[in-house]
């Protein structure tokens, strides 16, 4: 009797998990296949796209990219644009934010959970209601065309340091701080020697989702960035989208679209070794 209900608990099990399978299976499939018809796109001309859907590719890549790269926009220094922009941000933004939610986290003063609490009632401040006292800030400044305002305002992202704030909560206990200063380790030794390290899994998530943000952000530069030489990406995508219907290409318009998906996938691929390693790294720990 009980080697029967094992052999039934084991069945069980196995449905279960291959269920699970199927599942992911699936899943990954329909988050794989809008890529795949992104890069089929990207292989055919106008006149094919005007015909209807394929799955097979066509001959027309090498053409497309050639015509996109000889066109008036500037595709090279709009992907510099983007890696400035996007590499900054993510470095700047999970830095401060970090620090930020260690100085939540570790100091006892009166008004933290007051701040706290104001840190994340910005979350619920959509970015167009102050838009346009940005921008007149900014034009005031003398800060049009240029990079400074979509790279400093990523420092302030109550997002992220809530992220980190729990993730501090379950990786980073008191007492470990205390043994630092008590061995004479200073206030950013600590941080920048102890702290960092032991949030590098939830730093990488962070960077990834900041450089992915600020990568596909158009609102803010659309607002700030006027020269060409200084557009990103996304606002080079609209305007080829946008371009007069006799020189519309909608070849070179999926060509653009995937030429600007490869950075944020090698990002993405190298990060993520880290939180894998650094999740390893934990568990071996604990």
């Amino acid at each position: 009797m009980a080697k029967q209900q094992d052999l039934d608990k084991g069945l069980g099990i196995k449905a279960r998990r291959t269920i699970a399978y199927v599942v992911l299976v699936l899943i990954s499939f329909f988050c794989l296949f809008w890529f795949y018809i992104l890069f089929i796109n990207a292989t055919r001309s106008n006149g094919d796209l005007t015909r209807g859907f394929t799955l097979l590719p066509g001959g027309y890549l090498i053409k497309n990219f050639t015509n996109l790269l000889h066109g008036p926009l500037p595709i090279w220094r709009g992907l510099l644009n983007s890696v400035i922009v996007s590499a900054f941000s993510a470095v700047l933004c999970t830095y401060f934010s970090t620090m930020t939610a260690y100085a939540i986290h570790v100091y006892d003063f009166k008004l933290r959970k007051f701040i706290f609490t104001f840190i994340l009632a910005i979350m619920m401040i959509p970015q167009q209601v102050t838009a346009l006292g940005f921008v007149n800030l900014m034009s005031k400044m003398g800060l049009e065309d240029n990079f400074i305002p979509l790279i400093i305002p990523t420092i302030a992202a109550p997002t992220t340091f809530f992220y980190m704030k729990q993730y501090m909560e379950s990786a980073l206990p008191l007492s470990l701080v205390e043994a630092a200063r008590i061995d004479g380790s200073g206030e950013f030794r600590t941080f920048n020697s102890i702290v960092l390290p032991l949030m590098k899994p939830a730093i990488a998530v962070q960077a990834i989702f900041t450089f992915v943000t600020s990568w596909n952000n158009y609102f803010t530069p659309a607002l700030i960035l006027h020269k060409d030489q200084m557009k990103t990406l996304p606002i080079l995508i609209a305007q080829l989208r946008a371009a007069d219907w006799m020189k519309f290409d909608m070849g070179q318009v999926y060509v653009m679209i995937a030429f600007s998906i490869f950075p944020v996938m090698v990002v993405y691929f190298i990060l993520s070794k880290n939180i894998v390693g650094g999740l390893a790294l934990g568990s071996v720990k604990g």
